[in-house]
């Protein structure tokens, strides 16, 4: 699959097989994540990889939409150091790369935003840090991927929408 493909490709799975992720392909998305771009080269993420149950449960019940984290036999948790200023948009590339990656490699994932905007973290995002053992002074959570294999396909798609595309300047959508 080449890269336009995977981007075509990549849809949001809530449903996945019992069948687990392999170690190979765990690798896989965490270098995917470590080649995003980052701010002057920064790289403020961490990576929680997370396997147990029972943790995967705690997450599941962090935000009205984190469900699906009890049922995806990983979940990787995207967070940054606390006292830096770009973490967010450094950590949306990374998360970028790992969905892609996963597209690429046949998995299913689906990414759940816990940050929300402003400089203290919400209610949410302190319990998933809790879960995973920090806290907001050491970290913050842009979100949380649940990944497995998806229980059923789903079929590629452009979402493409000329009416948002101008030329030269806004407004202007014919060359």
């Amino acid at each position: 699959m080449d890269t336009f493909e995977a981007i075509l490709a990549r849809r949001s799975v809530r449903r996945f097989t019992a069948e687990d992720v392999s170690a190979p392909h765990e690798r896989v998305l965490l270098e995917a994540a470590f080649a995003a771009p980052s701010s002057s080269n920064g790289r403020p993420w961490h990576f929680v990889v997370v396997r147990d149950t029972a943790t995967r449960a705690r997450l599941a019940g962090v935000h009205q939409w984190s469900g699906l984290l009890a049922r995806a036999p990983l979940v990787i948790a995207v967070l940054a150091r606390a006292d830096t200023k770009y973490w967010v948009e450094d950590c949306a590339a990374a998360t970028e790369n790992i969905l892609l990656a996963a597209t690429a490699l046949g998995l299913g994932s689906c990414w759940v935003g816990i940050w929300e905007q402003g400089e203290m973290p919400n209610p949410d995002e302190v319990e998933a840090l809790t879960i995973l053992g920090t806290t907001a002074d050491c970290h913050r959570c842009l979100c949380l991927i649940g990944l497995g294999h998806p229980a059923a396909l789903k079929a590629p798609r452009t979402q493409f929408q000329p009416s948002k595309v101008s030329y030269e300047r806004v407004g202007r959508h014919a060359r």
